[in-house]
């Protein structure tokens, strides 16, 4: 599909949503499974491509292994195929093949792996040379990416002599890195992390049934459509209130927008309640920044100004989030800053009729941030809206069950 056109029929917004399964959960225990001497069943694995694709790549028998856009997948693989016997290619799509991955190859190597940049140094395709690896004591930059140190503590009970990090300079993204722990553990690894250093022993994954828990940043459209509704009342399923997930953080930052939330067993319920809105929203997104367009697109549409920091990862995510917030938000009439240090500040505009489309630029939460600004003006369009496959396939049909109807 080339183009969606998306208009609210409604702006009183209420029912239940089964939201799709979390992929940072998902592709986190492939991983670790597949380390595992004993097979075991995850149950609720994610539906996104990102997911899918990870299962399908560690099922292929063959060396040649082709992640298309998927980022977290490159990068767990990455450490995966350098700790598995044999002689692999890990390549993907043009943006991947610009995505930089020097600093978990550096990491890798200087634990023994084999690998060569087939074409722009510091990013994919990797040729790598797999089996090599022994555990011990490194330092890594943890400002860039926590995928590339999850990627890394994934493999690490594995190592002869488990690993030691070091994590150089503010840590990006604490929860996700937390995440990864935790599942470790959960699968039987012992690990302490303490002062910026990470220690895990050497040892055996144990495998277990497991289940996967809705995901938090799907959930953050569906906050973002309660504040922007007239009115709301939605539940949505499989999400726990104490989550492993850092964009559960929305629960208290939707607060400022009016939606209170209220948690029964694994599903939450947001109410768009009547009282005062903040008039501005100010936040350092360093520990969630896959909501940070949520988060933009929601204050545009409510008119609140707002300072966000903490968004230095965004530059290599999928597209340049940053100037892609800027771009296709003043479309709405939004004032947007770009400030020293990857800040954004947006000012007070005037939310006006959409004319043209969005962009999406092969960045699945472009589509899904902007969409919900339909309950502000007439209708959006929407360029290449497929898109969502990469985390939340069933997007356009969930919203269409509650009034946002796509054509």
């Amino acid at each position: 599909m080339d183009k969606l056109t998306i208009k609210a029929e409604t702006k009183i917004i209420n029912g239940e949503v089964n939201l799709t399964a979390s992929k940072s959960e998902s592709n986190r225990v492939l991983i670790i499974r597949a380390l595992c001497d004993k097979h075991f069943p995850i149950h609720n694995l994610a539906a996104a491509k990102d997911t899918k694709t990870m299962v399908e790549i560690l099922e292929d028998k063959g060396t040649i292994k082709d992640v298309g856009p998927a980022g977290t997948t490159m990068r767990f693989l990455t450490a995966f195929y350098a700790n598995t016997p044999g002689k692999w290619i890990l390549t993907g799509s043009e943006r991947m093949r610009n995505r930089p991955i020097a600093i978990l190859v550096d990491a890798l190597e200087s634990l023994g792996a084999k690998i060569k940049y087939l074409e722009k140094e510091g990013c994919p395709p990797l040729e790598i040379e797999g089996g090599n690896l022994k555990g011990g004591k490194i330092s890594i930059d943890g400002s860039v990416s926590s995928q590339y140190l999850s990627a890394l503590i994934l493999i690490a009970p594995t190592l002869p002599g488990g690993l030691e990090m070091e994590l150089i300079g503010k840590i990006a993204s604490i929860p996700y890195l937390k995440m990864t722990l935790a599942l470790i553990a959960e699968f039987g690894a012992k690990y302490s992390f303490e002062n910026n250093t990470i220690k895990i022993e050497e040892g055996k994954y144990v495998g277990k049934e497991f289940t996967v828990e809705a995901d938090w940043s799907a959930a953050s459209y569906w906050y973002q459509i309660a504040a922007l509704a007239d009115e709301a009342n939605l539940t949505l399923k499989g999400l726990k209130k104490v989550s492993l997930q850092g964009d559960s953080a929305i629960v208290d930052m939707y607060k400022n927008f009016s939606v209170e939330s209220t948690f029964n067993g694994n599903q939450v319920t947001l109410e768009k309640i009547k009282s005062k809105k903040s008039e501005r929203f100010d936040y350092d997104f360093s520990d969630c920044p896959d909501v940070a367009q949520t988060l933009a697109a929601t204050i545009t549409g409510l008119n609140i100004e707002g300072h966000f920091k903490g968004l230095e990862s965004l530059r290599i995510k999928e597209t340049d989030r940053i100037a892609a917030i800027k771009k296709e938000l003043e479309k709405f009439g939004a004032s947007i800053e770009i400030l020293p240090n990857d800040e954004i500040k947006v000012n007070h505009g005037s939310l006006k009729s959409f004319n043209g489309s969005i962009e999406t630029y092969d960045d699945h939460r472009v589509a899904m941030s902007i969409a919900p600004l339909c309950l502000k003006v007439d209708s959006i369009e929407i360029e290449e809206p497929d898109v969502v496959a990469k985390s939340y396939p069933n997007y356009w049909n969930d919203l269409a069950v509650k009034g946002l109807k796509s054509s």
